[in-house]
């Protein structure tokens, strides 16, 4: 007997050819639906990926200094309802803690070396801070500013919207919380 395809004998009935044709046929569009299977899940995979990357919004960076135990500067202005990252640069050589209850966020910076506090998003209005080591001379404001006044205080300084200073009592620190 010869073979009609590789690996199928043929046979004289019809019908049987047709049978064995059919079983060939189905294994072979099995395998190709399952490589295509394979790959196309590797392809939404990698998609799904490279649309997903872009969303993630990067992270506003705000500096603060502290030097000769104050904090510069000693207001900082940032964007509300967005995250945003603090990084906080002890200059002095002893370490500080930087405390507010209001953003209610607490971080030790040993001396020379740096800080990060996370924050947001947050709501416009003044946030005080302080060194809780120096509370009377580390100390200062974050102010969240709304998307309007965010604009117009990047446009620059002459632009800064009126913010209120912050209130502060002679007693020092015990009065600011």
């Amino acid at each position: 007997m010869s073979k009609l395809f590789t690996g199928l004998p043929a046979v004289a009935n019809s019908t049987a050819s047709l049978a064995g044709l059919w079983l060939l046929t189905r294994r072979l569009l099995t395998r190709r639906l399952l490589v295509r299977q394979f790959w196309a899940r590797r392809l939404l995979v990698l998609v799904s990926l490279l649309l997903t990357t872009p969303l993630h919004a990067e992270l506003l960076v705000f500096e603060l200094r502290l030097k000769a135990h104050l904090f510069s500067p000693s207001t900082l202005y940032v964007p509300a309802g967005q995250k945003i990252k603090l990084v906080i640069y002890n200059e002095d050589p002893s370490p500080e803690e930087f405390e507010s209850f209001a953003l209610n966020r607490e971080k030790v910076v040993l001396g020379h070396s740096k800080g990060v506090v996370f924050l947001g998003p947050i709501a416009a209005g003044q946030y005080s801070f302080s060194g809780e080591y120096n509370p009377n001379s580390a100390r200062g404001v974050l102010i969240a500013l709304s998307p309007a006044d965010w604009a117009a205080y990047q446009a620059g300084p002459a632009n800064t919207p009126a913010v209120a200073a912050p209130k502060r009592s002679a007693q020092g620190a015990a009065d600011a919380y």
